[in-house]
């Protein structure tokens, strides 16, 4: 191998071991581990160790690549059960909401700080959308009440696309040479090709991993997260949004008997990660220290506008017509975090020529930074103040499916958590459907074969095995006793 490149490889290899060690770092603070791997890119830079990289076109192309993997996690994990009564008010906050955001801090920017017409849009589309991998990391460890992680979720998967189209639009010539009604209808079309694209090849998906029986069970990870990732490639290929595609197709797939569920969702985390890592350190090498206090000031006030304007302008217009509590708007309207989506998309200015885009691209970097800082560690205090903040909560039941594809059955494996309420629940108290049987607890280093009064403890590891058309069934019945004890579906 040739030695540069051996010392890139070797460069490379330890930043991303530094960046796995930074994620426990992060996760003993509140602080979002992407500020970690943003500094950590900035001290290896040109005003740190002195790598220079000044390639926006690459950081812009890979960047979009990470966040279309980012999304597919993001889909993957989210079950279309759980999401489904939060869609449409996601839908309206990710699309009028985003329109209402971008108009108030365009007007507020073009106004107060004699900026023009077209940097102020760019910097109003690309601080108006939330990020997936910001709101994924620090809202999935607060056990919100009611649906708002969901909400969030759905809301900073969903919001991408219509923000991308905006700032390519913006960037191009289609500024100065289509009519509002054309970028409209563009937009229009943008948007709903991607739907359709990411649900038909997320049900496609659907169809061929569960009558495909794949050599290796490593293979269905990677299966699976190829079939989001060609959502997202094929939607790009027809000019459509492949962000909303790629979130839609992994929700699809996510919500089906997917095999080895355990596996394929570890496996996308491990990726997105790895996506999130390595596009921070990339963002911190491309900034220059040198003129982000300059950018400071400018930083502050959009960002104002932004978080305490803007945001909760876009939630309060975009709840009329759900009746959404106060207590709850007022947690989403700050709880609107932003991270790499906004500034990877400040970069697409850069790469079309638009004069003073770098400036644009200081100013959402500082405003990102600074205002996470303020933000993500201020959650839990919020969320507890405002009551939205669930105090006991039992650990939702994780269940991992292997397929035994000769007898048509599944078989479905846990590991009963201290909260759950299946501690203390004799087995035949479980009520598990026809075709559905409790075959093995393993407890500390010992095996046993259930009877109908063992006693499952925390900590068991449980195997039950289901023919495929008790295991939806099976699956229902162990997560609501988990969460409502051995009477759940009487009392509940």
């Amino acid at each position: 191998m040739d030695e540069q490149l051996n010392l890139v490889v070797l460069g490379s290899c330890v930043l991303l071991l530094v960046a796995v060690i930074a994620v426990r770092f992060a996760s003993r603070t509140a602080l979002p581990v992407l500020l970690v791997y943003l500094a950590l890119g900035m001290a290896v830079g040109e005003s740190g160790l002195g790598v220079g990289f000044s390639d926006y076109e690459l950081t812009a192309d890979l960047g979009l690549f990470a966040l279309a993997v980012i999304l597919a996690e993001g889909g993957l994990t989210t079950r279309w059960s759980a999401v489904r009564p939060v869609l449409p008010f996601a839908t309206v906050l990710s699309t009028f909401g985003v329109g209402v955001s971008v108009a108030v801090v365009a007007t507020a920017t073009h106004v107060l700080l004699d900026v023009d017409v077209r940097t102020a849009v760019l910097l109003g589309a690309v601080v108006s959308c939330t990020d997936a991998a910001a709101v994924f990391s620090v809202l999935r460890r607060l056990p919100l009440k009611g649906r708002l992680r969901l909400t969030l979720e759905a809301e900073s998967g969903l919001n991408d696309a219509p923000v991308i189209v905006l700032v390519t639009l913006a960037s191009s010539n289609a500024w100065n040479d289509m009519s509002a009604l054309a970028s409209a209808g563009l937009i229009v079309y943008e948007l709903a090709a991607g739907v359709v694209v990411g649900v038909v090849i997320g049900y496609a998906g659907r169809f061929l991993l569960a009558r495909a029986a794949l050599p290796s069970a490593g293979l269905y990870p990677v299966a699976t997260v190829g079939l989001t990732l060609v959502a997202f490639t094929a939607t790009n290929a027809i000019h459509a949004s492949g962000f909303i595609a790629v979130y839609l197709a992994g929700v699809v797939l996510g919500s089906s008997r997917l095999p080895h569920r355990r596996a394929v969702l570890g496996f996308a985390g491990s990726l997105a990660l790895l996506a999130e890592a390595g596009l921070f350190l990339l963002l911190g090498l491309l900034a220059s220290p040198s003129r982000l206090p300059g950018a400071l000031p400018t930083a502050i006030v959009v960002g104002a506008f932004a978080t305490l304007l803007a945001r909760p302008l876009a939630v309060g217009l975009s709840a009329l017509p759900f009746r959404l509590p106060w207590r709850d708007q007022v947690f989403l309207s700050w709880a609107g975090l932003r991270g790499a989506v906004p500034i990877v998309l400040a970069t697409i200015p850069v790469t079309e020529g638009i004069r003073g885009a770098t400036r644009v691209v200081d100013v959402v970097l500082v405003l990102v930074v600074v205002y996470t800082l303020v933000q993500a560690p201020t959650l839990p205090l919020v969320g507890r103040r405002l009551g939205v903040i669930e105090t006991d909560q039992a650990t939702d039941l994780e269940v991992e499916a292997a397929p035994l594809e000769q007898v048509r059955a599944d078989l479905l494996g846990l590991t009963i958590p201290p909260g759950s309420h299946l501690v203390g629940v004799y087995v035949d108290e479980l009520r598990l459907p026809d075709g559905a049987h409790l075959t093995l607890v393993v407890r500390w280093d010992r095996s046993l074969v259930p009877g109908p009064h063992t006693r499952l403890e925390a900590g068991d590891a449980v195997l039950v095995v289901a023919t495929a058309e008790a295991r939806a069934g099976a699956e229902a019945r162990l997560r609501a006793v988990s969460r409502g004890g051995k009477l759940a579906g009487w009392l509940h």
